[in-house]
């Protein structure tokens, strides 16, 4: 079992192993990350699917990717619908490019990865440095890291590995962290932080 399968801080600063046991989804701290940066009217866009102007109360996701080296800026939610248009379009944007192949993102992720964003206060992108893996992808990299875990969320389409040059990674933890809607991993010498939407946890790689 890896770090980012079960650890949790504990309480005293340390970290502490516990199973993986599931926690109930509250979306309690992702509601108070949105209610603090909520947009009374919504941007048009030239491809917003019919959403009409004013439409109030958005989510919005920023990203971009060197890898691939293409960029996403998108209102995926509005008036308490998420767009599924606009989902599709995060899959293919989050699909594995070493073989080009998709899945479904959880969008309890996406709302993780946007609170944390609006929470930052920034116009710089996420920098997603891996979103969802193959099993094949997986476990290729696992054959080089050893904290990348067997059965990782990325598998799943619920995970996400993500940096901003304008924030360091402490920030960005913290940011996440505070939404209290997954499990966040910070990887101060790689220089990025894992969201994901799985039990309430934390780890440092």
């Amino acid at each position: 079992m890896t770090a980012e399968q079960a650890a949790t801080t504990n309480g005293t600063g340390t970290e502490s192993m516990t199973s993986k046991t599931p926690a109930s989804f509250s979306r309690r701290g992702l509601l108070r990350a949105f209610a603090a940066t909520t947009v009374v009217a919504a941007p048009t866009y030239a491809n917003a699917f019919g959403l009409i102007r004013g439409a109030g109360n958005i989510r919005r996701v920023r990203m971009f990717s060197g890898r691939s080296g293409e960029t996403m800026d998108a209102i995926y939610w509005i008036d308490g619908k998420y767009v599924p248009e606009v989902l599709d379009q995060v899959k293919v944007f989050m699909r594995d490019w070493r073989v080009d192949q998709t899945h479904d993102m959880a969008p309890q992720t996406i709302d993780i990865i946007a609170a944390s964003h609006a929470l930052l206060d920034t116009t710089e992108p996420f920098q997603l440095l891996s979103g969802y893996r193959t099993p094949q992808t997986n476990a290729m990299l696992r054959r080089h890291s050893k904290g990348v875990a067997a059965h990782s969320l990325h598998m799943d389409g619920e995970a996400a590995d993500l940096r901003l040059r304008s924030r360091t990674v402490h920030q960005i933890y913290e940011a996440a962290w505070s939404c209290q809607a997954g499990g966040v991993g910070k990887y101060i010498h790689s220089d990025f932080v894992h969201m994901d939407c799985g039990p309430v946890r934390t780890w440092h790689g």
